[in-house]
């Protein structure tokens, strides 16, 4: 008797794990069918929290995924994987490992059922609402362009106007108050989307498309798509979805078919606006639009804003001050042109270099043709006046990039080292 005692306490302490054991080794096929369904059942599960997300962020409010969601989503996907890595750990085991395989798919069943019990729950709202549909855009001190901004800001406020077309010579403005209305339209949130697209010289369907598609914060789901014509089936849809907005086009140069990039066409039923902007009259008429032109600087506003670049010590030089009348007069009301001239007579307060400057300025301007040229050779002046060449090295480096293109800080410090 005095062994037995002791063999039953052994028995005892042994018993639960040998039996569990043995379960694991006669019930494997068992585990693995409740495994894979499961398995199966987050799988479906995540795809759907998907799909409601996705039309979630189409709605009119610009949306965007609760924090809990998306990090649901991201734990599920890592699940899934892990569970096929299981699964294949699995099928290749020996008969020895039967017991262990059980213990490894049963645990990771509970693993993946504790999971699926924390989904987010599919009838509440899976998004909230987002920064009301985009966030704002730098912008630099409107000088003299109120007027302009008044004129546009009235007609999108109007129903009966659809399309407007701001127009004017390059330069001369335009762009910066079309942010500073997107802006404006930001804070108002009279609209539930807005949108801006650069359109460019060099026109092309499919980077408009993306471009567009991509400040839906859709275009994963045009990448894959490379018809042009399902394209913009999908776009058009995109934006259908998106409620009444209104999408800015800037820098048009030529006249583009609103049917064929997949943009619907403003009505009173969708209560849609376009607004594009342009150095081509013609293109805003052709397009059918409110034409409004973004008319260059007085001659008082441009003194002004000439006067606020080149710093304090400049303006209270009253030697120079006649001079610098002279070169405001030869940027022909152009803020852009006004801005990077200054930039040359900042700090220059040497009366004989600003008179040689001036008179340099003027010959240039004269030796060309067209309205455009003239603003190339001015912006030009100011750069054959950058005094580090490295710096002009650098800025001719920017040049070489395509228009509009997205250049990365980091790329462009590695193509000067």
């Amino acid at each position: 008797m005095e062994y037995v005692e002791p063999g039953v306490g052994i028995a005892n302490c042994l018993g639960p794990p040998v039996c569990k054991y043995l379960k694991y080794h006669r019930k494997l096929n068992d585990y693995v069918r409740n495994f894979g369904r499961i398995r199966d059942e987050l799988n479906c599960k995540m795809k759907d929290i998907e799909l409601q997300l996705k039309a979630e962020l189409l709605s009119p409010r610009g949306t965007i995924p609760k924090q809990g969601v998306e990090n649901w989503l991201k734990d599920a996907k890592e699940m899934i994987a892990e569970a096929q890595d299981v699964e294949n750990k699995v099928s290749n085991g020996r008969y020895l490992c039967r017991a262990w395989n059980g213990k490894l798919v049963d645990e990771k069943t509970r693993e993946m059922k504790e999971f699926l019990d924390k989904a987010p729950n599919a009838s509440e709202a899976l998004a909230i609402d987002g920064p009301s549909g985009g966030l704002p855009l730098p912008t630099s001190e409107l000088v003299g362009e109120e007027a302009a901004r008044k004129e546009i800001w009235a007609c999108l406020m109007q129903e009966e106007v659809k399309k407007i077309g701001v127009w004017g010579m390059g330069g001369v403005g335009k762009t910066t108050i079309m942010k500073h209305i997107y802006n404006d339209l930001l804070k108002e949130q009279r609209f539930e989307r807005v949108i801006w697209v650069t359109i460019s010289k060099e026109f092309n369907v499919m980077k408009v498309q993306d471009d567009t598609a991509s400040a839906l914060k859709l275009k994963e789901d045009l990448a894959m798509e490379g018809d042009k014509l399902r394209r913009a089936a999908i776009l058009s849809e995109m934006l259908k979805k998106v409620g009444k907005h209104v999408l800015i086009l800037d820098d048009v140069w030529d006249e583009v078919s609103l049917e064929e990039v997949g943009i619907p066409e403003p009505s009173d039923s969708n209560g849609c606006k376009l607004v594009l902007t342009t150095r081509s009259e013609h293109v805003c008429k052709y397009m059918g639009c409110m034409v409004i032109k973004v008319k260059s600087l007085s001659e008082q506003q441009a003194l002004t804003l000439f006067l606020s670049k080149v710093g304090p010590n400049i303006v209270q030089n009253q030697t120079l001050m006649p001079i610098l009348r002279l070169v405001v007069e030869e940027c022909a009301g152009l803020p852009l042109t006004i801005v990077v001239v200054a930039g040359t007579f900042k700090g220059e307060e040497d009366p004989l270099i600003g008179k040689n400057a001036l008179r340099e300025l003027k010959e240039r301007i004269e030796k060309v043709e067209g309205v455009e040229a003239k603003v190339i050779e001015r912006l030009k002046f100011s750069f054959d006046h950058l005094k580090d060449e490295k710096v002009k090295y650098c800025f001719l480096h920017c040049a070489l990039f395509p228009e509009d293109f997205e250049i990365r800080n980091n790329e462009l410090i590695e193509c000067w080292i």
